[in-house]
């Protein structure tokens, strides 16, 4: 493939810093096919996401090219016929310009307060050509109302020629999807890609669904960039895009207030933790009493906790002891019911840490009585191979098998399904609230399609495995 010029603004940043060194790297970087992603004079990259209370507020960042100095919506009650610019608000935000491999461009946020509890709106957004479409969301009810939510692993990786499908058959394939979770590493930082073209790419793998429906992102390991100290050693920072493409609550644990949230949703409160921060730059007690208070002043019905690196591993030889250690028995104590989960790149639920025989057993004694279920999935191509405690502990696995999982909320019930790429019913089951306020676990009756793993080199779908050993 050619290595295509730079645009001149980018040149122009990679020579003002003074490295040689860093532009022969950025531009030996592969770029998407076609180079689509320059910033435009019409708003592109929309993201909408929720506010703590997301009956009353919602947020949305966009980005556009430089003649766009300011950060303006319209916004209005949705009404049926095309009068929608008559009682439009406008409303203004802030902009950070950034330049790129793709040339300069702005980002902008802007908040949307004060709205009307389960009322359509519609906003539309500014640009230096003009305004965008007309693009429309719900404000989430007061009180416990039934929704539907999609939960995505990691999409990290071969993002627009493969994430993509799995993402646009999930919406395709399951009407009323009002929120989307993701568990971490939504673009590679840089593996296949060049960074900008990576979230050009999970933009356009997404397309109207994220301006319309709130997401609720986790960061993963490849949100972060390395940073070389003063004193020669290696640390982390959170990259660029992350603050730029989220206009997130802020309501998190300091100092992480930029990656850590809850989101109150329906009778759902969803705890959104950074596992980067906590493994690797000390935020790890931090987060932990932040969780737990969190938690203890949650008065949802269902308590989700959200975030990438995984307790219980069904790829790396080790669980992840520190966060186990930490959050294990807050999340036991005060009565989580999904810990959703990435970074693994295989698919599992585990339901017992002691095995699933020994799980099954317990809740044939109990009646089904069930603790926190934990899942880790996959959304993007990369693959890992599954570890020895998958053959046994976890109640499902999968590898080298792309997945979405859709989540039904309604009362005192909670519907889990997984779907394989193509749609076809892979994992799941229900959970019952008792008067007793413990959950009932009840395995799916339907037919799920069989274990995938590879046999050698051949994979579960017959051609060569792709799941690699971590």
């Amino acid at each position: 493939m050619l290595k295509p010029t730079l645009p001149v603004a980018a040149t122009l940043l990679m020579l003002a810093l003074g490295s040689d060194a860093v532009a022969q790297s950025v531009s030996a970087i592969p770029r998407s096919p076609g180079l689509p992603y320059a910033a435009r004079n019409l708003p592109d990259r929309i993201m909408l996401t929720a506010a703590a209370d997301p009956s009353r507020g919602m947020a949305v960042s966009y980005r556009t090219d430089m003649a766009q100095a300011a950060a303006q919506a319209q916004i209005a009650v949705a009404v049926d016929g095309p009068t929608l610019a008559d009682k439009a608000i406008l409303v203004s935000g802030t902009s950070t310009a950034m330049t790129s491999a793709n040339g300069a461009a702005r980002y902008h946020h802007i908040r949307f307060e004060r709205l009307t509890p389960d009322t359509v709106y519609a906003y539309r957004l500014k640009g230096s050509a003009g305004w965008s479409e007309w693009i429309q969301f719900r404000t989430a009810a007061v009180e416990a109302k039934p929704f539907r939510f999609l939960y995505l692993g990691d999409i990290q990786n071969g993002i627009l020629t493969y994430a993509a499908r799995v993402i646009r058959q999930a919406f395709h394939a399951n009407g009323g999807i009002e929120l989307v979770v993701h568990a971490g590493d939504l673009a590679a930082q840089r593996d296949d890609l060049d960074h900008d073209d990576e979230w050009g790419e999970f933009d356009e793998a997404g397309g109207y669904n994220y301006a319309m429906l709130p997401q609720l992102p986790a960061t993963g390991n490849h949100e972060y960039v390395d940073v070389k100290l003063a004193n020669g050693t290696e640390s982390r920072k959170l990259g660029p895009y992350w603050p730029l493409q989220f206009a997130l609550p802020g309501n998190g644990a300091a100092p992480v207030k930029a990656t850590t949230y809850f989101v109150d949703y329906q009778g759902v409160r969803f705890v959104v933790l950074d596992g980067t921060a906590a493994l690797e730059l000390g935020q790890l007690d931090s987060q932990t009493r932040w969780l737990d208070a969190t938690l203890a002043a949650s008065k949802a019905k269902w308590n989700v906790v959200l975030f990438h690196q995984p307790l219980f591993t069904c790829a790396r030889p080790e669980d992840t002891a520190a966060l186990k250690s930490a959050w294990k028995s807050i999340f036991e104590t005060r009565k989580v019911d999904l810990v959703l989960q990435g970074h693994d790149h295989c698919y599992s639920r585990l339901t017992a840490e002691t095995g699933r025989d020994a799980g099954r057993a317990v809740r044939a004694k109990t009646g089904g009585i069930q603790g926190p279920v934990y899942l880790v999935s996959v959304t993007g191509s990369k693959m890992y191979g599954l570890n020895d405690r998958a053959r046994s502990q976890p109640d499902k696995t999968a590898e080298a098998t792309e997945l979405y999982q859709v989540v039904d909320v309604a009362g005192d019930q909670l519907r889990f399904r997984t779907f394989t790429a193509s749609g076809k019913l892979y994992d799941g089951f229900d959970l019952a609230r008792g008067n007793d306020g413990l959950n009932r676990l009840a395995e799916l009756a339907e037919p799920t399609l069989a274990t995938r793993t590879c046999n050698g080199m051949v994979g579960p779908d017959g051609g060569r495995c792709v799941a690699r050993g971590k």
